[in-house]
């Protein structure tokens, strides 16, 4: 059987100490969501409670799917003037722009690393925080000790929230590092020779026992809500059965994922 990589518990270490940081500050932060997405829903909840822990100030702002870019741009500028830091829940409606969306959150204010300067300086190697997502995954192979470089590492998905700095990050720790996305010939097979396989494409079950090699770290950054259960991409009781580590979800990189956002938001506020 595999060792669960458990991310709960790592992440509410990470907000106890944040809270010592924010104590006597007034640091807030802003989510903007447009229209419902059930996994959008999850995270925000989360998002909610984990400020909460830290001791920042949460506001939420949601729009309806209808909104126009011209009224979402208006009102997302002012909510970044008025907050310490400012996150956009993707995804977007399709009429939507998202980049110009995104590139209306400064630098100093994007916890997500998802405007373009924010993102090109993550990809240079120069930005002082990471992408929430690869932020987790740093902290659980820290915890249990796992090491990237030299290693295979495939990542299921190219998305910009998951896929793609996941796979930078790898790069950046000197995996050699595939990309599977919908263009790519025999997925399962590519996947099956993975040292470390990571995926996050939000498909329930995606990733079988015969997607995994004997001995395997698999990462399931999917998230998915069927029949009100949060899932994952990962088929846990198959592919536990042939990996060496594994996160589950619920409770794996989700949780560190939310508690990166408010990291990089601190570290970013102490830097202004």
């Amino acid at each position: 059987m595999s060792v669960i990589l458990e991310g709960k518990k790592l992440a509410e270490s990470i907000l106890d100490g944040l809270k010592k940081k924010t104590a006597g500050k007034n640091i807030s932060l802003a989510v903007v969501q447009v229209g419902k997405d059930p996994a959008s829903e999850v995270f925000l909840r989360a998002k909610e409670r984990a400020c909460k822990k830290a001791g920042i100030r949460f506001k939420k702002h949601i729009f309806p799917k209808s909104v126009s870019q011209l009224t979402l741009e208006k009102n997302v500028k002012r909510i970044v003037k008025e907050n310490s830091g400012t996150i956009v829940q993707l995804p977007l409606p399709k009429h939507i722009r998202p980049e110009e969306i995104l590139n209306l959150i400064p630098g100093e204010k994007d916890p997500d690393v998802l405007s373009e300067q924010r993102f090109v300086d993550f990809l240079k190697g120069k930005s002082s925080v990471l992408p929430p997502v690869a932020e987790a995954i740093k902290v659980i192979f820290d915890r249990y000790g796992i090491k990237v470089k030299g290693r295979k590492v495939v990542v299921v998905g190219s998305g910009r929230l998951t896929g793609f700095p996941s796979a930078v990050w790898a790069l950046q720790q000197g995996g050699k590092v595939f990309i599977i996305n919908e263009a790519t010939k025999s997925p399962s097979s590519l996947a099956s020779k993975a040292d470390i396989l990571i995926s996050g494409t939000g498909k329930p079950g995606l990733i079988k026992g015969s997607w995994v090699k004997k001995g395997a770290v698999v990462v399931d950054c999917g998230t998915n809500v069927r029949k009100r259960k949060l899932g994952g991409d990962v088929d846990f009781k198959e592919v536990s059965k042939k990996a060496s580590f594994i996160t589950p979800v619920p409770g794996g990189i989700g949780p560190l994922t939310v508690a990166a956002v408010l990291k990089n938001l601190v570290k970013l506020n102490q830097k202004r």
